[in-house]
């Protein structure tokens, strides 16, 4: 698309705002972000209420207003959509391939990737279940412990703003005792952290607006122990399972990619271990559907209801043989062989058996709690996390609707920081009517994600406490096993140096303001 479609495209998807009031012509600034240039002039420039040339303050700054708008438009070539790779391979920490000897994977949505379908069966089976036997908000929270606000409900229902805020003592915060927990279960919340926890939260969700919605009253904490005790139940009686045996086509995605996955690294002399909360027949009839009857051949080392996460904390648990049909054996373990089935066990035993060790290991897991921390920050492996929605996210990042509302965005966040100096009243209502449509645009771009909720990965502007985690106790994440075809077994991972906040590079927010000086120093002087 040539550079005049893409900015058309772009006054689409962010309609020019047509403001009352005069507009002076102005001279060309000396930067986009600052007055025209005069005796004396400089960038930042000290506090002032009234431009240059005689222009009153409100018409300046909506003169640097549309001009910012063209530089946007103009820093944004045809090519900027699309470039993020759904397929690719995202890195947190620099990790070679040509180092991992032995790979290790969990069982469900890593080798194995469910179609969203399964998610309607848990949750019509829990909620059976619950009805058989029978302040409560869901909400975002980011890397900092803030609620999102537009982000909390109650059952089916949003909770005004200024309600969250009551409800935490005037503040978005959630204080660090309500949410530690190194598994992610603090005293008074949970962190919902995998997509096996989309059912869950809609059951929660539902039973929550039923008993409001008939003014019946319920204990929170209750009420949640029992959904959650139903969503358990769905796994312990099997009920997944079955659904699943019954239809593997219908449920199971990309088994031809995993096992491309799998025989690949094997020809190159990898060595491959299975680490798995799931049971031997569930895991094998899977198996089987994706690589093959002999796909033990593939693994050196397979265990199976390891009761992750205490598998890796817990030394007590000593490992148990399986035979073909699932029977225990009552043998001592004194090591762990190919093709051969064990149950449960714990890691510390693992280690002393294999000797594989430190970063030489990369495990992938969906979960970052139940399959990686401990791992990496306890036992120095490398870790993978396979995160099935990055695939959808990275799509609307890659749309022009995404592209040019966040950049417009961020412009827009530049151009109030550059322009707070000017206080006088009209101009006050010119950085009022900014403010407002810097609101707007966040919820344009959250919306794009998910009505409810937005980004997985954002809120607004911070990262979510989601992110935080992904990034502490996963090397690399993707959306799928199969990203791994896309590389090289030697290939190395380079993360993006993410500038901190006190560094100097150019961030797009700055170009387009046209102030390379982080803060504006000059323009708060003043405060000071």
């Amino acid at each position: 698309m040539a550079g005049v479609g893409l900015r058309a495209a772009a006054r689409r998807c962010l309609p020019r705002r047509e403001h009352g009031g005069p507009r002076a012509a102005s001279s060309s600034p000396s930067c986009p972000g600052c007055g025209p240039p005069g005796p004396g002039a400089h960038c930042p420039g000290a506090p002032r209420s009234a431009p240059a040339g005689g222009a009153e303050p409100s018409a300046h700054l909506w003169a640097r207003y549309q001009d910012m708008r063209r530089l946007v438009h103009d820093l944004l070539p045809p090519e900027v959509c699309s470039l993020l790779n759904p397929a690719a391979i995202y890195a947190n920490n620099e990790i070679s391939l040509r180092d991992v000897e032995v790979y290790g994977f969990d069982y469900d949505y890593t080798l194995a990737q469910y179609a969203d379908t399964l998610h309607p069966e848990i949750f019509t089976a829990a909620r059976d279940i619950l009805i058989e036997h029978y302040k409560s908000l869901l909400m975002k929270i980011d890397a900092f412990h803030y609620v999102q606000l537009g982000t909390a409900y109650r059952g089916l229902q949003p909770v005004p703003d200024e309600e969250v805020i009551d409800l935490y003592g005037g503040t978005q915060h959630i204080p660090l005792y309500q949410m530690s927990g190194f598994y992610g279960k603090g005293p008074s919340i949970k962190q919902f952290m995998d997509i096996f926890s989309l059912p869950e939260m809609a059951l929660l969700s539902c039973v929550v607006d039923h008993f409001l919605g008939h003014g019946l009253e319920f204990d929170q904490a209750h009420l949640y122990k029992d959904v959650t005790d139903a969503i358990r139940d769905v796994h312990v009686k099997g009920l997944m399972y079955q659904w699943i045996e019954r239809d593997m086509e219908k449920y199971i995605l990309r088994g031809d990619e995993t096992f491309a996955v799998l025989s690949r690294l094997v020809a190159h002399g990898k060595q491959l271990f299975l680490i798995t909360n799931s049971p031997f027949s569930f895991v094998d009839k899977g198996m089987r559907h994706m690589v093959g009857a002999d796909w033990r051949q593939l693994f050196d080392v397979v265990i199976v209801q390891a009761d992750k996460p205490s598998f890796f904390t817990d030394r007590r648990k000593p490992f148990r043989k399986l035979d073909e049909k699932g029977s225990l054996h009552w043998d001592r373990i004194t090591r762990l062989e190919k093709g051969k089935i064990y149950r449960q066990g714990n890691l510390f035993d693992f280690l002393r058996l294999t000797e594989w060790r430190g970063p030489r290991v990369l495990y992938f897991g969906d979960h970052l709690y139940s399959d990686l921390a401990d791992l990496m920050l306890r036992h120095g492996w490398r870790t993978g996390a396979i995160i099935p929605e990055l695939e959808r996210e990275i799509r609307i990042i890659n749309t022009e609707q995404y592209m040019h509302s966040l950049t417009w965005q961020q412009a827009l966040t530049g151009l109030l920081e550059r322009m707070q100096t000017y206080q006088d009243a009209e101009s006050r209502q010119v950085l009022a009517a900014w403010m407002k449509e810097r609101q707007e645009l966040r919820c344009i771009t959250k919306a794009l994600f998910n009505a409810q909720f937005g980004s997985i990965f954002r809120t607004f502007h911070n990262p979510t406490y989601f992110s935080r985690r992904l990034v502490r106790f996963s090397d690399l994440y993707m959306a799928s096993l199969s990203c791994l075809l896309n590389y090289r077994v030697d290939f190395t991972f380079y993360p993006r140096r993410t500038p901190l906040q006190h560094e100097a590079p150019l961030w797009m927010d700055q170009l387009c303001t046209g102030c390379m000086k982080t803060p504006f120093l000059g323009d708060m002087a003043h405060i000071r």
